[in-house]
């Protein structure tokens, strides 16, 4: 979750009554998705109006007002939710008979009332920046004609526009439909692995692995990022799951509070590129692009595994740098313990054998949901009967509304750049400015994915660049799988990048440190994300986009260029190295990064003459003399 909001924790007869509102919720999304196949901007009208009305239950509008209990505003706003859903049910066929060119007034209430409703939701549940921008956007739609340049348009009038972004062109447009498919979904797939216990299995397994390794809780928390990622498209959601684990472990070893914190921001942030799951980016990024989603996933491999590569040799290095030691194996759970429970990662296996096998993604999130009920029955502990399933279901619903609130806000965005063509005359700009260099529209592109994604959820920061940037570089010649990919990956980055990081904020928050201090360590150790879209902008063969041995190679290099990277930023390679050696080291690492036989063979010569130039100055084992602090019990 990218915000908290004011969530209510509602009592009386108001909590059994939303408890079941969530789980019918769910329910209905299952069965349309599976059984029983409706029209599908019907579809979304149901989905937006009931994700309103549990979110305006489940979460108040102002700070520590009626948290226990529903207030009477929203009440009102709950019976408008529904009143403009029932509207479009009730008017589907006339309303897509003249959609884009007549309207009526029923329409254009109905478009009002539902906007303005749509961005109270985001408010409440996602913050103010997203809305902010979509009032920007809602005014540029009256302003056009008043407006020089390329923002120039010819205006529209109010009962068109509100008909029109009321519509499967606006709020119930790609985004909300993705919202109302694999979004639900596979939230519901978390949910199901959380209430089974599966979720924490993977933290366990994680602490069991690697947890006695020197800076063994950081490496922890590398791993859960990893596990848990596959489950969460959330960074926040990731820092508040499993940093209540991972940032006491590291304290208690001697990690400061920032590094603490800034590990497992950057760990968690990962976890939106992890597949299968990867977020509702990758679901959108799919529908936007018509690539299948199993191939999105497929070309996310390489350089999540990059990433994390990163993270871990990174921790490893600060671990040797300051002495810092794993917990005592007497504490941890034996690997043979946590073996016999190894049948709670079936679920993840169902998941990725079914899409791998060619099933469509709601079969393969069902039948992984289906799994993780199933592998729940095997522990007596954890078995999850009907009682617990209803839990897993009210779960998947509340987990949803935020979501719902923000892909139909990102909807009214790209809606407008769709109505007003601005998205093409940006992409004529990205040209202009750029030239002929694809470098410097990538670039361009980069800062615009990082700037929309400060304070915003990845999902919509997405969105809107896929929208605004995307065709741009596309018109470059830039395959859209790269495109797409290149905008992701910073929109997901933006989380641990200040000035508004808000992963970083949130992990600072837990571990009790300094914010700007843990952003910018998170910045040190998510370098290598900053670098891996660019790397494979030259090479698509790291985003599997070809034969298996020239893929192979390029990952082995480009594993080595990160390797020397978090070396060169951390100032350790077998003992500490000095700032010209350092440079030297950085720019070793970028020559392997490039994708070129040159310029490897001239990265693996640097880094190896700089290794064996530590090794005959600090010995063997220089890491060996490093104290070790005193450990915070």
């Amino acid at each position: 979750m990218e915000f908290t909001g004011w969530k209510r924790e509602l009592q009386g007869w108001q909590r059994p009554l939303f408890f079941w509102i969530c789980v019918s919720f769910t329910v209905f999304h299952l069965l349309v998705l599976n059984v029983y196949p409706i029209d599908s901007v019907l579809f979304r009208a149901i989905h937006v109006g009931w994700g309103a009305v549990i979110g305006f239950g489940l979460y108040s509008g102002t700070r520590g007002k009626s948290l226990d209990r529903v207030a009477p505003l929203d009440w009102l706003l709950i019976l408008l939710s529904i009143a403009c859903a029932t509207y479009v049910g009730i008017n589907i066929d006339e309303l897509q008979f003249r959609a884009g060119a007549l309207y009526e007034p029923g329409d254009v209430a109905a478009g009002f009332i539902g906007t303005l409703l749509i961005m109270e939701l985001t408010r409440r549940t996602a913050g103010l920046a997203l809305p902010i921008i979509a009032s920007i956007f809602i005014l540029y739609c009256f302003a056009g004609p008043w407006l020089p340049g390329i923002l120039y348009h010819r205006g529209y009038d109010f009962g068109y526009f509100f008909s029109y972004i009321y519509s499967d062109q606006g709020i119930f447009g790609v985004t909300t439909q993705v919202s109302s498919t694999y979004i639900v979904l596979f939230i519901t797939f978390g949910a199901f692995l959380t209430v089974s216990k599966a979720g924490d299995y993977f933290n366990d397994l994680a602490v069991s692995l690697v947890g006695w390794a020197r800076g063994g809780p950081a490496k922890v928390a590398v791993l859960s990022g990893i596990l848990f990622g596959t489950i969460s498209g959330s960074a926040v959601g990731n820092v508040v799951a499993s940093g209540m684990i991972t940032i006491p472990m590291m304290r208690r070893v001697g990690y400061t509070r920032s590094t603490a914190g800034a590990i497992e921001a950057t760990s968690s942030t990962g976890g939106q590129i992890t597949p299968p799951v990867m977020g509702a980016g990758a679901f959108i990024m799919a529908e936007i692009t018509g690539i299948p989603y199993t191939d999105i996933a497929l070309a996310a491999v390489i350089p999540c595994l990059l990433f994390y590569i990163a993270c871990y040799v990174h921790c490893d290095l600060h671990a040797v740098k300051h002495g810092l030691r794993g917990l005592p194996r007497s504490e941890l759970t034996p690997i043979s313990t946590m073996m016999r429970k190894v049948y709670l990662l079936a679920p993840i296996f169902v998941l990725i054998g079914t899409l791998m096998m060619g099933f469509s993604e709601f079969r393969a999130g069902t039948l992984g949901i289906i799994s993780a009920l199933v592998a729940s029955w095997i522990n007596s502990k954890h078995r999850m009967g009907v009682g617990a399933t209803l839990d897993a279901l009210h779960i998947a619903a509340r987990e949803t509304a935020q979501l719902v609130a923000i892909c139909a806000c990102a909807g009214v965005i790209v809606g407008v750049i769709a109505l007003t063509g601005i998205g093409g005359r940006f992409s004529h700009l990205i040209l202009s400015v750029a030239g002929e260099s694809k470098f410097l529209a990538m670039l361009f592109a980069m800062f615009i994915s990082l700037i929309l994604g400060m304070g915003m959820p990845t999902t919509a920061a997405y969105a809107v660049a896929a929208s605004v940037v995307a065709p741009g570089l596309t018109r470059l010649g830039i395959e859209p799988l790269v495109a797409h990919m290149f905008i992701f990956y910073y929109a997901v980055v933006s989380a641990i990048t200040p000035p508004v990081a808000l992963a970083s904020f949130a992990a600072a928050a837990m571990a009790k440190a300094d914010q700007w201090e843990t952003s910018m360590i998170a910045v040190k150790l998510g370098l290598a994300t900053f670098i891996v879209p660019f790397m494979f902008f030259y090479s698509p063969l790291l985003l599997a986009q070809g034969d298996l041995l020239p893929i192979l190679h390029v990952f082995i290099t480009a594993s080595a260029g990160v390797f020397f990277l978090a070396c060169a930023t951390e100032g350790w390679l077998n003992g500490p190295i000095n700032l010209p050696l350092r440079v030297v080291l950085f720019a070793g690492a970028l020559c392997l990064i490039v994708p070129e036989p040159i310029s490897d063979m001239v990265g693996i010569g640097i880094g190896l003459s700089i290794w064996a130039m530590q090794r005959a100055r600090h010995g063997k084992n220089p890491g060996d003399k490093v104290p070790a602090p005193a450990i915070e019990r």
